[in-house]
């Protein structure tokens, strides 16, 4: 397999292309962003605090999964700028164990309140089997992340505006890496034409496969019809500021974070990843997270043959094999 030589995005990624050194097209056309445009961000991001802090019940609300960048990021909004926090769990029948429990604890440590939403396994269940088997979504959208991955988060997603709209929490944090959101996004308004075009990518293809069961997970006409000034604004705040993976495992293991021992090397949350890895990388011959690790690894936050380790490991099929039997998927 041949992979760009600057970032880690192989020869079976859609639409990539090399120049005579080896580079991609990607990284020949995707600017990074420079520390004046990260600072400048920033300056926006602690504005926006100034502006919003201690004016609801809860100054934001943190997509929270208990893995390190969102750990991390609950340090960050608490002990950086003393925000009032409520995390929001979305429980999707895989959570590891030890995930669960750094959840407990890092919100207690931290003080922020927390909330766990927990769907009906078997809705869950039939929900990620049928996205494991068949053509939901579009090509592009998969060109960032599984499809079981896709159904997973758009269900958060909608979960999470669900809840800042029904709590009146005026912003809705997420700890995404560099490499999953680019700067451009880290600080965006929230409105009902957005949420709309999400429908039509995400909710409506699961919903008119999975059935009517899952349309109450996602925002309906009278979440729609609120007025776009009650609109939470979306903040990732690892986009502008200093991303450093050994870094971030060294504070949040400083205030009692632990590792789990039972995910993928690719996920420190979730039992499920290694299945939708293995999977992904069957149908379309590229990983699922190869997106994510080259905008990292760009940034100048992974060196490049860790970034290779990552998209190239096999998944632990003990791993892809408990996943699959709990889905009642023949691999």
């Amino acid at each position: 397999m041949n992979y760009c030589t600057k970032c880690v995005l192989p020869e079976t990624f859609p639409g990539i292309s090399f120049d005579d050194s080896g580079t991609c097209n990607y990284c020949r056309n995707i600017p990074q962003p420079t520390e004046q445009e990260k600072r400048a961000h920033l300056d926006k991001f602690e504005e926006l605090l100034a502006e919003k802090k201690g004016k609801h019940p809860f100054d934001v609300l943190l997509a929270y999964s208990g893995g390190k960048d969102s750990t991390y990021t609950l340090y960050m909004l608490r002990e950086h700028y003393d925000l009032k926090v409520l995390t929001f769990v979305f429980d999707n029948g895989f959570i590891s164990s030890q995930a669960m429990v750094n959840i407990k604890t890092m919100t207690d440590t931290l003080g922020a309140a927390c909330t766990i939403f927990r769907p009906p396994f078997d809705l869950m269940k039939k929900a990620f089997s049928l996205a494991a088997r068949k053509d939901i979504y579009s090509p592009k959208t998969l060109d960032r992340a599984s499809s079981i991955c896709t159904t997973c988060i758009g269900m958060v997603k909608a979960m999470i505006l669900k809840t800042a709209l029904a709590y009146d929490i005026p912003l809705v944090a997420f700890g995404w890496s560099p490499g999953q959101a680019p700067i451009s996004s880290a600080i965006m308004q929230t409105n009902p034409r957005l949420q709309s075009f999400s429908h039509r990518t995400v909710r409506d293809p699961l919903i008119s496969l999975v059935g009517d069961e899952l349309r109450g997970y996602f925002l309906n006409d009278n979440d729609l019809s609120i007025d776009p000034g009650r609109w939470p604004i979306n903040i990732h705040p690892l986009a502008f500021t200093h991303y450093d993976e050994n870094a971030i495992l060294e504070k949040i293991r400083s205030l009692g974070w632990v590792k789990p021992g039972d995910t993928d090397p690719n996920s420190t949350n979730c039992l499920l990843n290694a299945l939708a890895n293995h999977l992904h990388k069957k149908r379309f011959s590229f990983h699922p997270y190869a997106w994510e690790i080259a905008g990292i690894v760009r940034s100048g936050s992974m060196e490049r043959d860790e970034g290779i380790t990552k998209v190239s490991e096999d998944e632990d099929m003990a791993m892809v094999n408990y996943a699959a039997r709990l889905l009642g998927i023949d691999l």
